[in-house]
């Protein structure tokens, strides 16, 4: 019995630290992507990478901006006569304490590369010009009003919703709220704690500044497959674009999907 205590108590902490690491289902996580996905040019099995985009922490442990964010094409379908383009993928590897792991996502929100520069850079209210530029108020993607280049509040009209912080990167904290009309859920798996969510709005839903649609989120069967669908002419989601992906599940959940 004496032998077997100590391996018994390595086994108990080597369970502790595995689910301490495992992200928590309901959790945000900003990323932008590192090449253009083209529905004209993706092939079936192509590796897809972005970077996170702002600090998430979770469980006392934090993803750092610039972790990498690993996936692959699944399909892709180029634009014909009535048929829209369109691309399905996956983003289901990241890096967490220096190891990959295993991650099922889903796709809450896209933004293009200028909604991102808009949403950095767009002033709005009396003080333009007589404010530091790091102080004005900007438009995030999505509607929230920030002053996102100070620690300052997040708001929904006049309604106090997160706040902006320095983590990896200035960006926006706040918890997830519903978009029905864009048919997006609030919390999920009673995680209502705030969520990095970089450029976004805390109800940022679907896709912006694109001619295309989320079609497939990954939140249904089959799980974890996004399919992005034009709406007009080709599809080409451009390197730097932004995306909000959301945990659904970690190392047995993916095995099983």
């Amino acid at each position: 019995m004496k032998k077997l205590l100590p391996l018994l108590v390595t086994f108990a902490l080597s369970a502790a630290m595995a689910a301490q690491t495992n992200i928590p289902v309901g959790t945000v996580i900003p990323v932008e992507l590192d090449r253009t996905i083209d529905a004209n040019h993706a092939k079936t099995g192509q590796t897809i990478t972005a970077k996170v985009a702002q600090d998430v922490m979770f469980n006392g442990l934090t993803i750092k901006a610039g972790t990498r964010v690993q996936g692959e094409i699944l399909a892709a379908t180029p634009a014909s006569g009535s048929q829209p383009a369109a691309v399905t993928l996956r983003f289901n590897q990241i890096d967490v304490s220096g190891k990959s792991m295993p991650v099922l996502t889903n796709l809450r929100a896209l933004a293009s590369p200028l909604e991102i520069e808009a949403a950095q850079t767009q002033v709005s209210g009396d003080d333009r010009g007589s404010t530091p530029a790091w102080n004005q108020t900007t438009t995030l993607v999505g509607g929230n009003d920030v002053a996102y280049r100070e620690v300052g509040t997040l708001k929904s009209g006049t309604e106090t919703v997160g706040k902006s912080v320095y983590a990896g990167n200035w960006g926006a904290v706040a918890p997830v709220a519903a978009n029905p009309e864009g048919r997006c859920r609030g919390e999920i798996a009673n995680n209502n704690q705030p969520q990095s969510l970089w450029v976004f709005s805390h109800d940022a839903c679907g896709a912006y500044g694109f001619d295309a649609v989320i079609s497939h989120a990954g939140r249904s069967n089959p799980q974890g497959q996004i399919v992005l669908t034009s709406t007009k002419g080709n599809l080409k989601v451009r390197g730097g674009s932004a995306m909000l992906l959301r945990v659904d599940g970690n190392d047995s959940q993916v095995s099983q999907n």
